[in-house]
């Protein structure tokens, strides 16, 4: 089966460009998006998809083996298979969270560790897809000298990672002192350019539009729709692990929505190919002080405008105006979709519960875990549905994080679950005491504790 795939333009269908195009915006100005010859793609049957994903999960056979490549023809066509650029990513695990669940007042509730990936963050989903069709482009003639991004972290990771695997020079810029110290020095590791500027991200995102220009420099951001063709597999994911069945919700952090837009982009593919026959709903779940999302859907959607983020511990997703705004708000209108936010304490604190049940949660896994905790209290989410969190980077990239709030120096948090080392003399009966009292106190019913 022969079929392709090409940028179009969301306001004129007859706009297209092939994805081996330098080239992001429409005539008029706006975003791209990926279109699939779904004609072609419906001469198989949904049953066939499913067996042809199934044989090629977790194997070994280049590239179907990635999360990504495994759905190749559903996400890049248009690549040999000679160029692509992957780390094997994908195929993370699910975390049944029956103990967090149980607490949260929900009998079915789990954990999509996406940062159980090669970067450490679900950015390497769509990374190995960019990273591909722009070693496709060099292998066509293009004269891209470099690939450049924008990021508040996991983004330069994953850029800087990929571009050194395929042997392409990388630029990435981040906001001074916004990120954490562990995805600062991912893409000064991996030999990429960093520089490090004396603004936010939507600054940084300002400045790389215009290097960008330059047809040598490829951008790499999200506003750059392949990105979003390997984050959908994400909900295709989940979906398959679970024999096909559709959870009820998915709630899912959002910064610059690239990831909102992707995981229904996803849905809606499985949707009309004939793979499931419901749709789940879908929440957003933004920091309270980088919450522009939020803020319009308080008006149904009908008024959007930027804002200046305030700093926030969930600092991948400090984003003021994010490019895929638009993306974003047509996903959550399509799937009956709702926009909650977390404060810091919120946060902190939904984070720190979720580890003293097995997870090591960063704090924008925190946001979607507060904002799930709030929907329940709400009754927006009921007991009995079956819900999916997606957790988008692993926690050790926020051990400081951790640190502090096991500290209590967490400016304004206060650390509920605190639990610093006890020093103590080497003295036996010291320690025995302070074993049974340790003892007894953690043995205590949960409702006992924050």
């Amino acid at each position: 089966m022969k079929h392709d795939a090409w940028f179009v333009a969301q306001d004129n269908p007859h706009e297209r460009y092939p994805l081996t195009e330098v080239v992001y915006y429409s005539a008029s100005g706006g975003l791209l998006e990926v279109e699939h010859d779904m004609a072609a793609l419906r001469q198989t049957s949904a049953a066939e998809w499913k067996q042809k994903f199934e044989q090629r999960w977790m194997r070994t056979s280049w590239p179907y083996g990635s999360g990504v490549w495994g759905k190749k023809e559903w996400v890049c066509p248009t690549v040999d298979d000679a160029n692509v650029v992957s780390l094997f990513e994908g195929g993370t695990n699910l975390f049944q969270a029956e103990r967090l669940g149980a607490e949260l007042g929900l009998d079915n509730l789990w954990i999509k560790l996406c940062g159980n990936s090669h970067t450490g963050s679900f950015k390497d989903l769509g990374m190995t897809v960019l990273v591909s069709v722009v070693k496709q482009m060099i292998a066509e003639g293009k004269p891209i000298q470099a690939v450049a991004c924008a990021s508040t972290g996991d983004t330069s990771a994953a850029l800087a990672c990929y571009g050194a695997a395929a042997g392409i020079p990388t630029i990435v810029f981040l906001p001074k002192g916004k990120v954490s110290l562990a995805q600062l020095v991912q893409p000064i590791a991996h030999g990429a350019l960093v520089l490090s500027l004396d603004t936010d991200f939507d600054g940084c995102m300002r400045i790389v539009r215009e290097i960008t220009k330059d047809q040598g420099i490829y951008l790499a951001n999200s506003l750059n729709s392949l990105r979003i063709e390997g984050q959908k597999t994400v909900g295709i994911e989940i979906v398959q692990q679970f024999d096909w069945e559709v959870p009820d919700w998915i709630i899912i952090p959002g910064g610059n929505l690239g990831n909102t837009a992707a995981l229904g982009k996803g849905f809606l593919m499985m949707a009309e190919l004939g793979l499931i026959t419901k749709l789940p709903r879908i929440a957003c779940a933004q920091a309270q002080n980088a919450n522009p999302l939020y803020r319009a859907s308080l008006t149904n959607f009908e008024h959007y405008e930027p804002i200046f983020a305030l700093p926030t511990l969930a600092s991948a997703i400090q984003i003021g105006d994010p490019v895929s705004i638009k993306r974003a708000v047509q996903v959550l209108q399509r799937f009956d979709g709702v926009v909650e936010q977390a404060s810091e304490q919120e946060l902190a604190t939904a984070a720190a519960k979720a580890d003293r049940t097995g997870l090591y949660s960063c704090p924008h896994t925190g946001v979607a875990l507060a904002a799930t905790a709030k929907l329940v209290k709400r009754g927006i989410i009921k007991k009995s549905d079956f819900v999916v969190v997606i957790s988008t980077a692993h926690g050790l990239k926020f051990s400081q994080f951790k640190v502090d709030y096991h500290q209590n120096q967490l400016p304004e948090i206060i650390s509920h679950h605190a639990n610093p080392p006890i020093e103590l003399p080497a003295d036996l009966d010291a320690v025995r005491r302070v074993v049974a009292r340790e003892i007894e106190a953690r043995l205590a019913p949960a409702g006992s504790q924050n």
